[in-house]
């Protein structure tokens, strides 16, 4: 309620009345109030969800009207993960800029899995489908997760056939502030299957990760973005294929309850600018 006040420049006893009077009107109570804790009421999660249909109805009936003489202006923060980040995100800052100069563009690239609308974010960039259903999400880009090694890795150790072969293998691992995530995702007959492997070398920077795969140093899983010239050009080859995951899009994600124009034009921009067909062609093909 505090931060909430502060945002909207008035005092908590203020907001508070404000509240007391809107539920009085609408005969309902719409917050659980305790000395610790707020938390919506039924009631409040459904007034909320209209209330946040209507603006974003509102925000896209203006930005209709008057697309090209209503001036873009205000902060957009985007958080997306450091690798991605910084490659395909911050990377077309200037084009963002030069279209919209009055916009306040921050970034934040981190592995932290922050909620948006704790930390305040206007949008995320994400790695993988997002169905949490308070969130709006957006496809940017086809992406897929594959295992894959080089030739001479294989040649050494073996090709792995079943998902049970991971347990002879060095796997890379993602180690995030000492949390090393040595799960690995599949779809196994229909139903997603996540398997635990092992390795003696891990690393918090999914630039590193791929650089060792290219070394040869043990079995990658790794999304197609990242590996997919390595693939193509048969420097790296792709194992478990019949495993994996339909697919692992990079999406735009942003609180069901902010609509943003901002983030709405940023999403647009980098649709554009993903959908070029040279665009993945240094690297980073989507498969």
């Amino acid at each position: 309620m505090a931060r909430a006040a502060i945002k909207e420049k008035m005092t908590s006893g203020m907001l508070g009345r404000r509240i007391d009077a809107l539920e009085q009107r609408l005969g309902v109570k719409l917050l659980h109030r305790t000395t610790r804790l707020l938390t919506l009421t039924e009631q409040g999660r459904l007034f909320l969800k209209h209330c946040d249909e209507l603006l974003t109805d509102l925000e896209l009936s203006e930005s209709g009207l008057f697309p090209d003489t209503t001036e873009v202006s205000g902060q957009l923060l985007v958080l997306a993960p450091p690798y991605f980040g910084r490659e395909h995100v911050a990377a077309h800052a200037g084009a963002f800029l030069a279209a919209y100069p009055g916009v306040q563009l921050s970034f934040n690239l981190t592995n932290d899995f922050a909620d948006p609308v704790q930390e305040d974010y206007d949008l995320c960039i994400r790695i993988g489908n997002v169905i949490d259903p308070n969130f709006v999400s957006t496809k940017l880009a086809t992406n897929r997760r594959v295992v894959c090694a080089t030739p001479a890795y294989l040649e050494r150790y073996g090709t792995p056939r079943k998902l049970e072969d991971l347990a002879h293998h060095n796997c890379l691992a993602v180690n995030l502030q000492a949390d090393r995530h040595r799960d690995w995702l599949f779809q196994e007959r229909g139903q997603l299957v996540s398997v635990k492997v092992d390795g003696n070398v891990d690393c918090s920077d999914g630039e590193v990760l791929v650089r060792w795969a290219r070394d040869g140093l043990c079995l990658a899983w790794r999304s197609t973005w990242e590996v997919g010239a390595q693939l193509a050009s048969g420097e790296l080859v792709s194992v478990l294929d019949e495993y994996a995951l339909p697919s692992f899009n990079i999406t735009a994600v942003y609180p069901r309850h902010k609509p943003s124009r901002n983030a709405r034009l940023f999403i647009e921009l980098l649709q554009r600018v993903y959908e070029a067909p040279a665009y993945w062609s240094n690297g980073r093909l989507p498969a």
